[in-house]
């Protein structure tokens, strides 16, 4: 079996030393030790811890950018080691979860949000043919309350995303429910 791959989104804003930022460098670490290879949109934040903590740990990092989108952003972080380059915002989110077996969300704002309503879309229509959606996991309270509220608003299955309180959490869900050999 290839190695299974997970996409990690999150804030670009998080800096070393924020609790945010120590807690992706043990997402990308624990993922890495887990047998996972990461993804994430290969930026700075939450987006280079991850890629720190799995490289740390010997794993493969793969950055998915859209330098048309963000040219003050000509290069991903140091850690990437495979760079995919979108040429839009839509084909990055897009890429990063046609390559991953399960995606994780951690704390963010607009641009979290938009590629956490990709990964859940996605596994919802997985149905329509016949295949398995891929886990989508919510990291953090804010997450929690939004899917609920979401689920009873639209109407729409909320067991799709799994919430849960800490990236640990997020590893033993995934490790669960994603095989790596």
């Amino acid at each position: 079996m290839a190695e299974r791959t997970v996409t990690v989104f999150g804030s670009s804003l998080s800096e070393p030393g924020d609790a945010e930022y120590e807690e992706a460098v043990e997402l990308g670490r624990k993922l890495a030790e887990a047998g996972f290879a990461v993804a994430t949109g290969g930026y700075d934040g939450t987006m280079v811890a991850v890629s720190e903590g799995a490289h740390e740990a010997g794993g493969s990092v793969t950055g998915v950018t859209a330098p048309d989108v963000f040219p003050h952003r000509e290069v991903p972080n140091r850690f990437v080691r495979e760079h995919i380059r979108a040429t839009s915002l839509t084909e990055r989110i897009h890429e990063l979860v046609d390559i991953s077996d399960a995606c994780v969300a951690l704390p963010g704002s607009i641009g979290t949000f938009t590629e956490l309503m990709v990964a859940w879309n996605l596994a919802f229509v997985a149905r329509f043919s016949d295949s398995p959606p891929n886990p989508v996991i919510a990291v953090g309270p804010v997450w929690e309350d939004l899917i609920t509220h979401l689920g009873a608003q639209l109407g729409t299955d909320t067991s799709l995303v799994t919430c849960v309180g800490t990236v640990r959490e997020a590893v033993d869900e995934i490790t669960r429910r994603v095989p790596t050999s």
